[in-house]
């Protein structure tokens, strides 16, 4: 990097021995940033983040710094966060303990990017919220599906106006998480256990809101049903234990100029569909179905006229008659993008909208997409403020 100015930023990563942090926040983010010479500003500096790495398992922690040829590891986050070269912290921890590391950040005046979500409770959250905005540090809220290829897509047809009126829109996410007895589990027993802060509509509807919000509009109301699907799991030590948090989800969301939006959220369910999250949009112009990369469009102008006659079987190509979104750019690592921005924001003051206060919005859809399929009603989605 000769002749460039190279600013030089601590990152505590608490979190790092876990699947999310390991993966897309260090390896396929800070470290490929790392890899590709930095963060380029407009004025020619180099943002180049220095990862501490910080977590409870102390050989777990020296085996992923000697893999990756990092120096800097403890299982100290108070003296990680001591630490004057570090800037940021950063939270990728099971949800029930992240409300502590956040605090402690707070009180130590590190500016803070975490995973979603931000707390178990909305109160908490706009705790958070309020803590941060009086010690002045500047925060942000993992908000990844924002970045996918086929959602990027997506929002540049509502953008231009492609759907007319949108009318509703479809999300069916999921899949089979097995169930860790004869074939080891996906995903982390805490997931099923709501005593630990699992469940999947805390988890997923976090990302609902901000996915509905920011291509669609705010949500005003929500109405859920949650289900155990699978009573008893096995554990990563291979021992039985209960489900007590909800595995499937399905939803139904109002949002404003009267679009409708339904989203199931299952691991409790085997794929049928050409990826594992996929959303369809109807609108009065023209449809569309998005998912993790693609986003295929069917306009008015070139829709079918197909007639229901269940004595004959269907001739038509349903899924030949819609056609591909072109790219029309290189899609990064939605993770990665995300972190690019963050970096942006503190070093240079660059545009982050996905602050704690919009990390709380997903809290609280949360929150009442749990009372709503308790209760069995639909509930009114409340502006929040700080």
């Amino acid at each position: 990097m000769a002749g460039l100015k190279q600013r030089s930023v601590g990152i505590v990563m608490n979190g790092v021995t876990g699947r999310m942090g390991y993966r897309q926040h260090l390896v396929r983010s800070i470290l490929a940033i790392r890899e590709q010479g930095g963060v380029r500003l407009p004025d020619g500096t180099v943002v180049w983040p220095e990862p501490i790495l910080v977590g409870r398992n102390e050989a777990k922690l020296a085996a992923i710094a000697k893999d990756h040829g990092l120096d800097n590891w403890t299982t100290d986050l108070d003296a990680a966060l001591a630490d004057p070269a570090a800037e940021i912290y950063f939270d990728a921890q099971v949800t029930s303990r992240r409300v502590e590391g956040v605090r402690k950040a707070v009180a130590a005046g590190k500016h803070i990017y975490t995973e979603k979500p931000v707390a178990e409770d909305v109160g908490t959250a706009l705790e958070l919220a309020r803590l941060a905005a009086s010690a002045g540090v500047k925060v942000g809220v993992v908000q990844d599906k924002l970045f996918l290829p086929g959602l990027l897509k997506l929002k540049r047809l509502v953008d231009g106006g492609f759907f007319g009126r949108v009318l509703s829109v479809r999300g069916e996410f999921g899949y089979w998480v097995f169930e860790g007895d004869w074939q080891e589990a996906q995903r982390p027993s805490w997931n099923y256990r709501s005593e630990d802060g699992g469940g999947i509509i805390i988890d997923m509807f976090c990302h609902w809101r901000y996915v509905l919000e920011d291509i669609f509009g705010p949500v005003r109301s929500v109405q859920a049903l949650a289900a155990t699907h699978v009573p008893e799991r096995v554990d990563e030590g291979g021992r039985p234990y209960a489900c007590t948090a909800d595995d499937a989800a399905y939803g139904i969301f109002e949002l404003d100029g009267g679009i409708v939006a339904q989203v199931n959220s299952s691991w409790a369910t085997r794929v049928f569909r050409d990826e594992l999250v996929e959303f369809q949009v109807d609108g009065t112009e023209g449809s569309a179905v998005a998912g993790l990369r693609r986003c295929r469009v069917q306009h008015r102008s070139v829709t079918p006229k197909p007639v229901w006659n269940p004595d004959l079987p269907a001739t038509e190509d349903f899924r030949g008659q819609w056609q591909d979104v072109p790219d029309n750019a290189e899609f990064d690592n939605g993770f990665k993008a995300q972190w690019e921005l963050f970096l942006r924001h503190v070093v240079a003051d660059g545009e982050f909208p996905w602050d704690f206060l919009a990390g709380a919005r997903g809290v609280q859809l949360a929150e009442l997409g749990l009372r709503s399929a308790h209760e069995g009603r639909r509930i009114a989605v409340e502006p929040l403020s700080l």
